[in-house]
């Protein structure tokens, strides 16, 4: 008789726990458990605006208005010392605890379509939530002094709610 030659068992593969497929596991469940609640995060804070950190300053309105110096009518622009002035006779008393004016080139499109480019100004104001009702019919003055006073067709005008501390 032939014997047959004996099967030999191999052994089950070995499951060794390595650190690396601990650290993973875990990393993946945590990644489970908190996607969510990051997600969740990350919309909140996109529909609420720039991320602030808690609890510092106070809740204010910063608006920032543009203001260019051509003259539709082709009139001389207006220049550093006619603006500098339109702010200290129409901007400052109404904002007498601070602002900010910075220089700058910008262009838009006119009432014709056609793209202007020029000298402007930006102007920056800070003031509480608790004014901005006065605040809005101060601005809107401002604006529509401008426009009068320089003959302009437009005022730029960026509201954003922001946290303020001096």
């Amino acid at each position: 008789m032939t014997s047959k030659p004996a099967r030999t068992r191999r052994p089950a593969p070995a499951r060794h726990l390595t650190r690396a497929r601990v650290a993973l596991a875990a990393a993946a469940c945590l990644l489970a458990v908190g996607a969510p609640t990051a997600y969740a995060t990350l919309a909140d804070d996109v529909s609420s605006g720039p991320v602030v950190a808690p609890g510092r300053g106070a809740p204010y309105i910063e608006t920032r208005l543009f203001f260019g110096t051509e003259r539709p009518d082709g009139g001389p622009t207006v220049t550093d010392e006619e603006f500098m002035d339109f702010v200290d006779q129409e901007v400052t008393p109404g904002f007498p605890d601070g602002l900010t004016v910075q220089q700058g080139r910008g262009q838009w499109r006119d009432a014709n379509g056609v793209i202007e480019t020029e000298r402007s100004y930006e102007l920056t104001l800070l003031y509480p939530v608790s004014a901005a009702t006065a605040g809005d019919r101060k601005i809107e003055e401002i604006r529509v002094d401008y426009r009068k006073a320089f003959g302009q067709e437009a005022v730029a005008r960026v509201d954003d709610r922001t946290r303020v501390d001096f």
